[in-house]
């Protein structure tokens, strides 16, 4: 079977190759799919390294430009990105987080260690107040983790009354004591992490039992009662999806969770830079695996929700690669480079797909951590290839989902690996624009492909390109970045539009006309 399957693999790339010259791209505008729910670009900030202290807080006392601690360089930047929702504060921290460590004067407040991540201090100097005042600079929504591993159902009451109470309570008048008066607005509360892992190695049956207990008593004001979340599998688990959506009715979405390592192995995943194309391929080609993951747990939704009343979201995914070298292993630090930009879009146009669904994602994380979109050291800071993925991508927030498909389609190899060279996505905007993200993902070589909007050619296109010179280049402070966007159009010709993609790019425009 394996080696008809190698076989099938080679036909179709030879095929493929001498079709190259008529690829074309078929987009169905008069056909509107699902809204692409804004909280597919959703963002993760834990408290990891320096993902949230250092890369973000700064405290208010110091000589980095910050608002009430929160550095002005880095919430200007992540602003332009349109940042809908961010996840905090884990992970798996989250299980240990407990809220009232975080809360009242920050000289008071206990330093414990973080045994997750790196062993070091965690003084909770960034608790409840202080996360909200970032969603509400960033104009983002908030997605709470609650803590079910070494919680309480109690725990987790007291929290959101404590977040949502209007009235005059012990707890409200606790958080009005600590300088809040309104309300703070929660959006999504999850109901533990990674229940099957770091949040406590529990089965699927046991952990639906354990949510139904505790969201008998998760109560909010209406006008303020989030969406919530239960944690669910990871990788090609469907059992979670299974025992969570059928009988459990107080859930409203199930989370997933899955990373991409180059060797596909956690004990060596792979370099940041420096990788073989192999690797490059291996990487980018996980996707298809991730579109599988999606597909397998739709069906069980559709069999057991078929009103599509559960959400389900991949409130964590991106690369994982070894830790830099000379870095602390437990703050997860790794470069970005254009692989990480390509693997960020092939992740949205897979989204877009499946927007039925998938209403929300998570990347992991914002800053400093895995494939972050900001790094930072002292008061510098720089915009990663995964930065500017997202910020192409911005028109695509909201916007109705139409059809986009590629015929002839050739195939890219390396090795053992394989994956579509080409992946496309399409959709209406807000603001009535037709919009159209494409990826060439051949390391080597260029594409072309013609662009056909229902039965005719469009007249030109203008958006960005991004691209380099070399698979692993970077931005580096201090350096000229070399993965920035520029400009990108195409104007028809006879008849005829086509688009020239460079090898390894990401091109993202709309259509004129």
């Amino acid at each position: 079977m394996k080696k008809q399957l190698l076989a099938l693999v080679a036909t179709l790339a030879v095929g493929a190759s001498a079709l190259a010259a008529d690829i074309k791209l078929v987009v169905n505008a008069d056909q509107p799919g699902p809204v692409i729910h804004r909280n597919i670009y959703g963002q993760f900030a834990e408290h990891l390294g320096t993902g949230i202290y250092e890369g973000m807080w700064v405290g208010p006392e110091s000589k980095i430009p910050n608002v009430r601690g929160w550095r002005k360089d880095v919430v200007a930047a992540l602003k332009e990105l349109k940042v809908p929702l961010v996840r905090w504060p884990g992970g798996c921290f989250a299980d240990e987080y407990h809220w009232r460590e975080g809360i009242g004067p920050r000289n008071k407040r206990p330093v414990k260690v973080n045994s997750n991540w790196g062993g070091v201090p965690e003084n909770n100097a960034v608790g409840t107040h202080e996360f909200f005042d970032l969603v509400e600079q960033l104009g983002a929504e908030a997605y709470v983790n609650g803590n079910l591993g070494t919680g309480s159902s109690q725990e987790m009451a007291e929290w959101l009354e404590y977040m949502t109470s209007t009235g005059k309570s012990t707890l409200a008048e606790l958080r009005r004591k600590n300088g809040r008066d309104k309300p703070f607005r929660v959006h999504y509360f999850a109901v533990g992490n990674e229940a099957w892992g770091c949040g406590g190695n529990m089965r699927p049956e046991y952990y639906a039992d354990q949510y139904r207990q505790v969201a008998t008593f998760l109560r909010t004001p209406e006008d303020n009662r989030p969406i919530f979340i239960a944690s669910g599998g990871n990788g090609m688990q469907t059992e979670w999806t299974e025992a969570l959506s059928k009988g459990v009715h107080s859930v409203n979405a199930i989370s997933h969770h899955a990373y991409t390592l180059p060797t596909g192995q956690w004990e060596k995943k792979g370099s940041a830079v420096g990788f073989p194309e192999s690797e490059w391929v291996s990487t980018l080609g996980n996707v298809q695996q991730i579109e599988e993951m999606i597909k397998v747990n739709k069906a069980v939704l559709d069999k057991n929700d078929p009103s599509k009343k559960i959400g389900f979201y991949f409130d964590e995914w991106g690369s994982w690669y070894d830790p830099d070298p000379g870095s602390n292993p437990g703050f997860l630090v790794q470069r970005n480079t254009l692989r990480d930009a390509l693997l960020a879009a092939l992740h949205f146009n897979v989204f877009h797909a499946h927007a039925d669904r998938v209403h929300m994602t998570n990347v992991a994380q914002m800053v400093n951590v895995l494939q972050a979109m900001i790094l930072t050291s002292k008061d510098k800071l720089v915009l990663t290839p995964t930065y500017h993925a997202f910020a192409m991508y911005t028109p695509f927030q909201d916007a109705t989902s139409v059809p986009a498909k590629i015929e002839n389609n050739p195939v890219y190899k390396v090795d053992k690996f394989a994956m579509p060279t080409l992946s496309a996505t399409a959709a209406r905007g807000k603001d009535g624009k037709l919009y159209i993200g494409l990826v060439n993902s051949n390391a080597n070589q260029p594409a072309e492909l013609t662009l056909q909007v229902g039965a005719n050619a469009p007249k030109s296109v203008k958006g960005k390109l991004l691209t380099a010179g070399a698979m692993d280049a970077q931005n580096e402070l201090g350096k000229p970045a070399q993965v920035v966007p520029v400009a990108y159009e195409a104007q028809a010709a006879d008849g005829k539009l086509t688009l020239k993609l460079p090898a390894k790019s990401v091109v993202v425009v709309a259509v004129e006309g």
